[in-house]
């Protein structure tokens, strides 16, 4: 099993848990972090440092997320490796407690 960044992390990108991934598996995008299942250990160090709650494990994402398991797998294979915290998107807390977000996604 690996872990999934889900919809809460669009427009937000914090990266709190970057800065703790023993594996380097997170990848980003102009306004998404995503996790590459291929380099995820599943050692859920990352989920207590999402402040906005947008990372699961793969067998506890909720019906309603369940595509991002693909969206995942599918952008972890063209967006560069993060390796160290950044500033999160300027308005992001603006957007951390907003849903439906999937056509904010800039891929």
């Amino acid at each position: 099993m690996t872990h999934v960044v889900t919809e809460a992390c669009i427009r937000c990108k914090y990266t709190d848990c970057v800065d703790v991934c023993p594996v380097d598996c997170f990848r980003e995008g102009p306004n998404f972090l995503v996790i590459d299942p291929d380099e995820c250990i599943d050692c859920a160090v990352c989920i207590p440092e999402c402040p906005v709650n947008a990372i699961l494990p793969e067998e506890d994402v909720p019906g309603d997320q369940q595509k991002f398991i693909a969206i995942n797998v599918e952008l972890s294979k063209n967006w560069p490796s993060i390796t160290k915290r950044k500033a999160a998107l300027p308005d992001a807390d603006d957007w951390k407690d907003r849903t439906d977000k999937l056509g904010e996604l800039i891929r």
